[in-house]
């Protein structure tokens, strides 16, 4: 379905930064139990949910991944191979030295995790070595900081807002920015299996 990356080719990419919003869990379980168990780059999700909400979230994905799931933590050490969701209530940042940082400043586009939050710190931080990737939501995060992994050199992948639950969010990345790649949901995993990993 798609061409194959170059044989010799080292892996370009470190990580890949996800934001989703309504419509997200079943978005997530179709990428995530996709992903080949050999998949390099680290993949670091902010998901808009409710401050209340208890750790259901890596723990449900844990079980559909072939990579391990887990929740963020300060100062943590981003791995290969392994994948991040930003905790209930806290912005998600990739430090340079390729830590997490939580914040508990205010709400941004009316949502604590903010996607465009994660994906401009971790452009800064990863360059042309990162995919950023946007999903279903309900609203505009997001849009901005994909234009940052754009500007960095990195990827940007946009889920057509055909096959979104919610198609705001990727329609809005769209009008933002000249994206990469626009690719339905079922051919996200696919894609980056070839391409990314």
């Amino acid at each position: 379905m798609f061409p194959d990356k170059d044989a010799g080719r080292e892996n370009r990419f470190e990580a890949v930064v996800v934001g989703v919003s309504a419509g997200g869990l079943k978005a997530l379980q179709v990428i995530l139990s996709e992903l080949d168990k050999k998949f390099h780059p680290s993949v670091i999700i902010v998901q808009h949910i409710s401050p209340a909400a208890d750790n259901f979230l890596p723990r449900f994905l844990n079980k559909k991944s072939a990579l391990p799931v887990k929740q963020a933590d300060e100062k943590e050490v981003i791995k290969s191979g392994y994948v991040y969701i930003a905790p209930p209530d806290y912005h998600l940042l990739v430090e340079e030295d390729k830590t997490f940082s939580l914040s508990v400043d205010g709400k941004i586009n009316y949502a604590r995790p903010c996607i465009d939050v994660l994906f401009e710190t971790a452009a800064y931080a990863y360059g042309a070595a990162l995919v950023g990737l946007l999903l279903t939501g309900a609203n505009r995060d997001g849009s901005q900081g994909l234009k940052k992994i754009k500007e960095a050199g990195g990827l940007t992948i946009v889920e057509d807002p055909k096959t979104a639950e919610v198609p705001i969010m990727p329609q809005g990345a769209i009008k933002t920015l000249d994206v990469d790649h626009i690719l339905s949901l079922r051919t996200i995993a696919p894609f980056l299996n070839i391409q990314v990993a």
